[in-house]
């Protein structure tokens, strides 16, 4: 009891300073999407298109609970985690000795790389589906194999970036008896996987999948030195950023990164470090062939981390006993910085800036955290950086709108779509503009437009609603 109230103390102390943090980034998704703000779009959430329908039940019952108050969504993230600690201390007192499986757990419970995983309310998928994945492999270690394939189908349902899973399992000590649930799993896998190309594919302006803005080689490049990076993160943790400025590499760099990461396989398997092994496959729904617009997310460690934590345990046994325990407060203390800075969300995104001075991405999103005239001085300047990038004009338009400046909003509506004339968000935005000049007509024309193109744009739906009387 002692060393799980030591674990939970020290996941507190790393990140439970989140509980006064607020909303970022895609958060705010969760109040567009009709199904997460209605009594009855429970039912629609669990539609083939939401790929991640457990994960989204939770935001229907946050909203139905708390509404806008994000106390009680943080809450909930912060619980999954802690959950995700005890079960996963659980599964490694199975697989390693006590103190060893103590301080992996320590490491996955405190390590900054979690921060993201965390603080974010929209990455709560993949912190429910780990808790998910620990029972299932808790279960699964002791031999009862097919209520693992129960929870593992659980997790899928609220991330399919857990996928494989299974893969792992096959790492672990096994009866013949084990291959039918790996079978089952691996079909759930593929099912799943199946799932998020159909889901990507018929959403308008989904960011993964055929519709992402690199192609799967492209992107497969891309992941090796983002591996790195990942690493690099893992042993020295400074630099991390919610959007950090990562491009296709060069073709002899990307091939490079790759040829690395298979030697450090190949040496992990040789001195019976699985653990490591275990992390890579884990990472491989994320980080190979199936392409997103984001080339690198922190949140994506998540899961792995369970393994990499285990594999950094193993190289330090001969390491002094307060190495170890002198390491988790050192990284507790760095993830509690990094909790402070998730509270703000103008700090986030300056940070964004700083780490990324040439993207534009981290500029709009921290010209939203800022008084109007600031956000407009932070947006001209991502203009000169992309003056062809039409998020830049709508933003401004956006801004300008809320200032009370429809004809200037309008004109930088109008750029927006001359660049991309087909963004249902643009319309939508130049039909509030129009509206609000009194043109209704020409408003009434945008909404229209903005519905063929994306008939879930619920924004548009209320205005046109709104418009019409009906």
């Amino acid at each position: 009891m002692r060393a799980r109230l030591l674990l939970l103390a020290a996941a507190l102390v790393a990140f439970g300073a989140s509980l006064g943090s607020g909303f970022h980034f895609d958060d705010y998704a969760i109040f567009a999407n009709p199904a997460l703000t209605t009594p009855a779009g429970v039912l629609d959430i669990w539609g083939l298109r939401d790929t991640r329908p457990l994960t989204y039940f939770t935001f229907w019952l946050n909203y139905l609970a708390g509404g806008r108050d994000p106390l009680g969504y943080h809450i909930l993230n912060l619980a999954l985690h802690l959950g995700a600690v005890l079960l996963g201390y659980e599964c490694l007192l199975r697989l390693l000795d006590r103190r060893a499986a103590w301080l992996a757990a320590a490491l996955f419970a405190v390590h900054p790389i979690q921060a993201e995983a965390v603080n974010y309310i929209w990455a709560r998928s993949i912190v429910l589906a780990t808790l998910l994945c620990f029972a299932s492999l808790l279960a699964w270690l002791d031999d009862r194999r097919w209520e693992a394939a129960g929870w593992f189908a659980l997790a899928l349902l609220a991330k399919e970036e857990c996928a494989a899973f299974p893969l792992v399992l096959l790492l672990l000590p096994r009866k013949r008896s084990s291959l039918p649930p790996i079978a089952a799993m691996l079909a759930l896998s593929l099912a799943a996987g199946a799932r998020v190309v159909y889901a990507t594919a018929v959403t308008p302006g989904a960011p993964a999948g055929l519709q992402a803005p690199v192609t799967p080689w492209h992107y497969f490049l891309a992941q090796g030195p983002v591996i790195l990076r990942y690493f690099r993160l893992l042993i020295v943790p400074y630099g991390f950023t919610i959007d950090p400025d990562i491009h296709v590499p060069p073709l002899w760099w990307g091939l490079a990164a790759w040829i690395l990461i298979a030697a450090l396989c190949l040496a992990a398997w040789r001195w019976r470090l699985v653990w490591f092994v275990a992390g890579i496959l884990l990472l491989i729904p994320s980080s190979t062939i199936f392409p997103a617009a984001d080339l690198a997310a922190d949140r994506r460690l998540y899961l792995p981390m369970i393994a990499f934590a285990a594999t950094a345990v193993l190289l330090l046994e001969r390491a002094p006993k307060a190495v170890p325990a002198a390491l988790v407060a050192v990284l507790a203390l760095v993830s509690l910085s990094r909790t402070f800075v998730w509270m703000d969300d103008s700090a986030l995104w300056r940070e964004a800036v700083e780490r990324a001075p040439e993207k534009v991405r981290p500029h709009i999103q921290l010209a939203r955290a800022l008084p109007a005239a600031k956000a407009l001085e932070v947006l001209n300047r991502a203009r000169e950086l992309a003056p062809r990038d039409p998020a830049i004009a709508a933003e401004i338009g956006k801004t300008l709108l809320a200032e009370g400046q429809p004809d200037a909003a309008l004109a930088e509506f109008g750029r927006a779509l001359a660049l991309d004339p087909r963004n249902p968000l643009y319309l939508n935005n130049r039909g509030v503009a129009l509206e609000e000049l009194g043109q209704t007509g020409a408003a009434r024309a945008d909404f229209e437009r903005a519905l063929q193109l994306d008939p879930n744009l619920s924004a548009a739906r209320e205005n046109l609603q709104k418009l019409t009387g009906r």
